[in-house]
């Protein structure tokens, strides 16, 4: 099983994936969504009140609420589920076709260094674009309330539970020049 820093609660992973299917159904409400350029226009949507709805409780509270927008108005802009790889290995992988990776590696240093969470919406944006919208979505989901949570300056002591870290390790193991 697949390892989650900030989803580990079952109920969240099938709520999450369960309003992602609902998006399928809702095209007017995933359009609404897409065109959001920053979390905080997310805000005033429609849309992010169903995906509360969707979520359990705490995703409301206004500690959480911030990071709820975030995700949802990523996830909004994912296409197709990619079970197979992590968000961060398929950033590595070569486009069908292609040989060089999705995601060059400027680019994806460009990432692990955003400084804001508005810099971080906008260079993920690109990232799921890059992958034409194929994106393992819990993963994606995950490592989003992980960059915010160390945003906020709660790094973790040990390494191997950084972000960066974990994100490295899973596209510099798969990166292909």
């Amino acid at each position: 099983m697949t390892y989650y820093h900030r989803l580990k609660e079952e109920d969240e992973r099938k709520a999450l994936v369960a309003w992602w299917h609902w998006l399928d159904d809702n095209r007017g409400e995933r359009a609404v969504l897409r065109r959001a350029a920053t979390a905080d226009d997310i805000f005033l949507t429609p849309a992010f009140a169903r995906f509360l709805a969707f979520m359990p409780e705490r995703w409301g509270t206004p500690q959480n609420l911030f990071d709820s927008a975030m995700v949802a108005g990523l996830l909004a802009r994912v296409k197709q589920d990619e079970h197979e790889n992590s968000f961060a290995k398929a950033l590595a992988l070569p486009k069908q076709g292609g040989s060089k990776a999705a995601m060059s590696e400027l680019r994806f240093l460009q990432l692990q260094k955003s400084r804001d969470p508005d810099e971080f919406f906008l260079r993920i944006s690109r990232a799921i674009a890059l992958l034409g919208g194929k994106v393992n979505i819990l993963s994606l989901a995950d490592g989003i309330l992980h960059w915010l949570l160390e945003h906020r300056r709660v790094i973790d002591r040990e390494p191997t539970k950084r972000l960066a870290v974990r994100w490295a390790s899973d596209y510099y193991t798969h990166f292909k020049d």
